[in-house]
């Protein structure tokens, strides 16, 4: 056994025998109690959706939160669609939801459920309330329930039905499931306090009537269940142990609490609340992001301008840069407003060693070497990535003709810039030392090319007698490929905010910018989703929708730059 020094110095000693102390977030304080104290002896988490519409970046951090907690404690994780509505629900959001869950990584292995699958055992819980006398069917219209409510300082009325027998509420309810009554001409609501502070537990509803198809179980039922009754009976029966929910829900867990109780599972589970995932100027809303669609101003809920996880997708994010981003946010009870430079400075962090740095021209301009031989190309070496030496290095053409960025060309330029101008000196990047010699214009002035020198002694971009301040990139003409490029911005006009006083977004008339441009030829054949950084233009990846063999599409993921400074 080795010997302990027990000459060191006390703090040391101390520091040495001292456990390193791990950061807990709240939830995590709540279970680690609730396993300690032997409220449950395993973690099962998760994830719930209601499939009426596509996921968005504040979906992410439940998902993400929900499954990193089963991993954490060894525990287990559920993918549950809460489908009890079916007036909104489509097989279209179903996939969607899967596919990004599936994206972010959160394994859900073979524990795929949905709510719908539990309406018979919804229905023997709702038969066992009436029985207590907990349950009642209300003939009340939906105007005259709200009505009998009452406010938050004034208590609630109870409905003239509120006293039915156990025997009439059975055979009402069970007339009510084989369809002997109209969509709203009655309803089965719980039986608790009209008179309570919290209006979620003055008597609400808990069966509806609806003759409507259903995605998964057809017209197997025509009575359906509200999500308060719904939910924490399907986290019930499939053993969820802490049911994570953002803080809108904060007011429906005594509710949740009943239903559970008196419903006299064995082990209820535990409701806990956190605070959402907010973006500044995003539009999230789903009947917002449904108008836009709707309205063809996006390209559907995929649309790179969107949050949704599958706009994100498109646009080049990765999982990677997600998660990067949640854990960046916390866990809080606490609201908070995240702003979009910091998921783009995730992205970022993700991409900078990962992807290859090749030349693109977004805005071309032609460039004429007029001493280079004509009919001549050669081999230039240029490194995929200058910060990581491991993705190696790829061979680029270079000959007479070339395409430079408008930008990198003024005739009479403005102080401090230090591209081609006439009589100027640049680097081509990885190329030639050029000075530009002159330009050729069209009948309106505009120039429409560039005409320059080389040396052929800087061969690689380098000189030992002479220094140069501008460095450009470019594209050989011959062999450049042609694509379009597309340029986003926000798609709220920030300076504005999001909605107009009549709800409507606040549109941001640039927030598209599509670009005929061009790209070297080491690009030929590059598939969805793979990522490059244009050099000085930003990180692109190929378009998952658009792109075609013959017309390649690239989506501008973030710019290159960014004042934003992680705390």
């Amino acid at each position: 056994m080795e010997e302990k020094n027990l000459t060191a110095a006390p703090e040391t000693a101390a520091a040495e025998a001292a456990p390193e102390k791990v950061s807990r977030n709240f939830i995590e304080t709540i279970i680690d109690a609730d396993l300690r104290d032997g409220v449950y002896d395993r973690v099962m988490t998760r994830f719930p959706p209601e499939p009426n519409g596509y996921l968005h970046i504040g979906h992410a951090k439940s998902i993400l939160l929900n499954y990193g907690l089963a991993q954490e404690y060894g525990g287990k994780f559920n993918l549950r669609f809460d489908d009890t509505n079916p007036t909104k629900e489509k097989i279209e959001f179903v996939e969607s939801i899967i596919a990004d869950v599936n994206w972010l990584g959160a394994d859900y292995e073979d524990r795929l459920f949905y709510a719908s699958d539990y309406f018979p055992q919804m229905y023997e819980c709702a038969v066992k309330l009436i029985k207590k006398g907990k349950a009642f069917v209300c003939d009340l219209s939906a105007e005259e329930i709200r009505a009998y409510r009452g406010t938050l300082t004034e208590p609630g009325k109870e409905s003239p039905y509120r006293n039915r027998s156990v025997e009439e509420n059975l055979e009402l309810f069970e007339r009510m499931k084989n369809g002997e009554f109209a969509d709203g001409e009655k309803v089965l609501r719980a039986k608790i306090d009209m008179a309570s502070p919290n209006i979620n537990m003055r008597d609400p509803v808990i069966y509806r009537v609806a003759h409507l198809t259903h995605h998964n179980t057809g017209d197997a039922w025509c009575i359906y269940p509200m999500y308060d009754f719904a939910h924490p009976i399907e986290d019930a029966v499939e053993g969820v142990t802490h049911s994570i929910c953002t803080l809108e829900f904060e007011d429906h867990r005594p509710l949740y609490n009943w239903v559970v109780e008196e419903c006299e599972f064995p082990h209820p589970p535990k409701q806990i609340e956190f605070a959402k995932l907010y973006l500044k100027n995003v539009v999230t809303g789903k009947r917002y992001i449904k108008k836009l669609v709707e309205e063809g101003i996006v390209d559907g809920w995929d649309d790179p301008r969107l949050v949704s996880i599958s706009g994100l997708r498109r646009r080049g994010y990765t999982p990677e840069s997600i998660r990067a981003f949640v854990e960046m946010s916390g866990i809080s009870k606490a609201q908070s407003i995240a702003e979009m430079p910091a998921l783009e400075y995730c992205i970022r962090e993700d991409l900078k060693l990962k992807v290859p740095r090749v030349m693109a021209v977004l805005h071309p301009l032609r460039l004429v070497i007029d001493n280079y031989p004509e009919g001549q190309t050669e081999m230039l070496e240029a490194s995929n990535n200058t910060e990581n030496p491991e993705l190696g290095s790829r061979q680029i053409p270079f000959s007479r003709e070339l395409y430079i960025e408008q930008e990198d060309f003024m005739e009479v330029p403005v102080k401090k810039y230090f591209r081609l101008f006439p009589g100027n000196e640049v680097r081509l990047m990885n190329a030639y030392f050029v000075t530009c010699t002159g330009v050729d214009k069209d009948g309106d002035g505009n120039v429409t090319c560039v005409h320059c020198t080389y040396d052929p002694a800087t061969r690689g971009g380098n000189s030992d007698t002479r220094k140069v301040k501008g460095t450009i990139h470019w594209v050989n003409a011959p062999t450049a490929i042609r694509a379009t490029a597309r340029l986003y911005e926000n798609i709220v006009d920030e300076e504005k905010g999001v909605y107009n006083e009549d709800g409507s977004i606040n549109l941001n008339p640039n927030s598209l910018e599509e670009c005929a441009c061009f790209v070297e030829p080491s690009l030929a054949g590059a598939k969805a989703p793979a990522r490059f950084q244009f050099v000085r233009n930003g990180y692109f990846c190929v378009d998952a929708k658009d792109d075609a063999p013959d017309h390649p599409v690239y989506n501008r993921i973030v710019s290159l730059k960014s004042s934003f400074k992680p705390v």
